[in-house]
């Protein structure tokens, strides 16, 4: 019990209470994104953007790059958990992280979590959306949440190797 009463007094305290709504907002936008693609492309429409950029809808029932397939609903059960286990622990790093990149990183990657935990629990995968290519060769079709994580991933590291945390606090 003292562990979330610690937790508790960590979430309400500036730095952290902005990162919350950081996550919030992250998860929004990567909801309406995704909500948008829903109504406005069908499953077998491809909608060109860009010379380079398609939007077009799939269903990730794996994981990253569709890796691990889990079509099933034990899978999906399995995955959904472990998404969350991991959520709340990234959810604990970023209220204790004290520079302000590390934080906007921890951010970053559990709004997309979040964000992609939420498709696999309603829609049993996530949604995939984002094309891009070259010409007949093509990339991985992703989504907001994607980005989010990535760019968290990527945040992380810089602050880690190039800046060693010593950010000063704010976000």
């Amino acid at each position: 019990m003292g562990t979330l009463t610690s937790f508790k007094s960590l979430l309400k305290q500036g730095p952290a209470r902005k990162g919350l709504i950081i996550c919030l907002a992250l998860l929004f936008l990567d909801q309406v994104s995704k909500h948008i693609v829903l109504i406005q492309i069908s499953e077998t429409e491809r909608v060109q953007v860009l010379p380079i950029l398609d939007f077009i809808l799939i269903w990730n029932t794996g994981i990253s790059y569709g890796l691990f397939d889990s079509s099933g609903m034990v899978g999906r059960i399995i995955l959904s958990v472990l998404g969350l286990l991991i959520t709340l622990f990234l959810l604990v790093q970023m209220a204790r992280s004290t520079g302000k990149w590390e934080r906007l990183g921890y951010c970053l990657i559990i709004g997309g979590a979040i964000g992609n935990i939420i498709d696999r629990v309603i829609y049993g995968g996530v949604i995939d959306f984002i094309s891009f290519h070259y010409e007949n060769y093509y990339w991985y079709v992703f989504n907001l949440a994607d980005v989010w994580i990535s760019l968290g991933v990527i945040t992380i590291l810089l602050d880690s190797f190039l800046l060693s945390g010593k950010t000063p606090d704010g976000v």
